[in-house]
C-alpha cells in the first residue's frame, strides 16, 4: 500500500514511485481523453490547449478509437492530477469525450 488513496489515480502514482520517478520535481503527464470521432477529438484539442497543454489526436490502428493527448508539465500531486482529470473530462464531455486515465515516461 502506498502513500496515496486507494483508487486508479493513486494507483498510477503508486506505480511512478516504483519506477523511480521522483514525485518531488515537475514531470510531463500525457492525460488521455477517449473521444467519438476525429472531428470530437480536434474540439477537445482546441480547448485543451486554451487550458494549457499540448495536445495531440490519434486513431489506434488496432482498434480505430480516437484519443486526445494532453500533456502538460506539473508537478504530479494526487490533488493536481484529479483536478485536471476533471477538468479534462468535463471539456470532453461537451463532445461525447471522456477522461481515461494518465501517465508519464517520469522525469526528464
Amino acid at each position: 500500500m502506498g502513500q496515496f488513496p486507494d483508487d486508479e489515480t493513486g494507483d498510477a502514482l503508486n506505480q511512478f514511485q516504483e519506477n523511480g520517478f521522483d514525485l518531488s520535481k515537475p514531470m510531463e503527464v500525457d492525460f488521455f481523453v477517449a473521444v467519438p470521432s476525429k472531428s470530437s477529438g480536434e474540439y477537445v484539442a482546441v480547448k485543451a490547449e486554451e487550458a494549457g497543454f499540448s495536445v495531440s489526436v490519434e486513431q489506434d490502428v488496432e482498434t480505430g478509437e480516437w484519443t486526445c493527448y494532453c500533456t502538460k508539465k506539473i508537478l504530479p500531486e494526487y490533488s493536481e492530477i484529479v483536478k485536471l482529470e476533471k477538468q479534462l473530462d468535463k471539456m470532453a464531455g461537451l463532445y461525447g469525450g471522456y477522461a481515461d486515465g494518465f501517465g508519464s515516461f517520469g522525469n526528464s
